[in-house]
């Protein structure tokens, strides 16, 4: 079995500052969440960005200044939200898919579909999903292809089809958000099922999902995604002191289930991503 990536989404474009405190939002909080994040295990970060006011941005300027942060501090990969928040315009969600040089990121979320997101809609209509596709292989990084419906993985292969995917494909399938795909074994196993072969995968529980579903990813030779964007607590009622604290436990479950965890350089040859050694 492959060794397990820990991915750390270290903040997200919902979560309000004043409403969690731990969240971080500045570049150099997020750099230091990244470097906490890696010393606990995990091999690559999914960043989003905010602004001077802690509001979700897609600002490329701030993207560039967080990678610097970033990779002043770690090697972890770098994985860049093109999805920002709800009701963002696709040009403003690409921001920082145009960053090049020392600032660049190595992978970009690519969502496959429209979803309802909690009280919004998530807005990724063929056209958009095109777009990004090409906007992403131009800029040289590897897609993570992100499904939030059993049907965005066959959005995923129409891409495919048309030339603007290139197997193997990176899937996140991130399951409990309101609106979609149901966070439940059941659900995870046929998600599983559907991807094409030779794909690599992670999963991202939302809320109390996150620990019984990175399990799972464990077992089933998977990947995990954990984190601030997905999950605040780290027990019923108890909130999460950290990125760090929801990595750590997910590398304490991956030992106890004898699975290695791997290094960024080693997911980086895991995923076909160009590494340093």
């Amino acid at each position: 079995m492959e060794k397990l990536i820990i991915t750390c989404a270290l903040n997200g474009g919902e979560i309000a500052k004043e409403d969690f405190p731990p969240l971080p939002c500045t570049p150099e909080e997020i750099a230091v969440a990244a470097e906490e994040a890696a010393r606990a295990g995990a091999a690559m970060v999914h960043i989003h960005a905010r602004d001077e006011r802690n509001q979700p941005t897609q600002r490329a300027d701030i993207f560039a200044e967080i990678i610097r942060h970033v990779r002043a501090r770690t090697d972890v990969i770098i994985q860049v939200s093109t999805g920002g928040s709800v009701g963002m315009t696709p040009e403003e969600r690409l921001g920082p898919v145009t960053l090049t040089g020392p600032v660049k990121p190595e992978m970009a979320t690519l969502t496959a579909g429209t979803t309802n997101f909690g009280d919004g809609v998530f807005s990724n209509p063929p056209a958009v999903m095109e777009t990004f596709a090409k906007r992403i292989a131009e800029a040289g990084l590897k897609p993570e292809i992100e499904v939030f419906d059993a049907g965005f993985v066959d959005n995923a292969l129409r891409l495919v089809a048309k030339g603007l995917l290139k197997p193997p494909l990176h899937f996140d399938l991130v399951m409990g958000v309101p609106g979609g795909i149901g966070a439940t074994p059941v659900n995870l196993l046929h998600l599983v099922g559907s991807l094409p072969a030779g794909s690599t995968w992670s999963v991202a529980g939302i809320a109390r999902a996150q620990l019984p579903l990175a399990t799972m990813a464990v077992i089933l030779g998977g990947h995990a995604r954990v984190g601030f964007e997905d999950n605040i607590y780290y027990s019923r009622g108890v909130k999460a002191e950290s990125n760090a604290q929801l990595v750590a436990r997910a590398a304490r479950l991956a030992a106890e289930l004898g699975r290695e965890l791997a290094t960024p350089d080693e997911a980086r040859r895991l995923l076909g991503l160009p590494y340093h050694n």
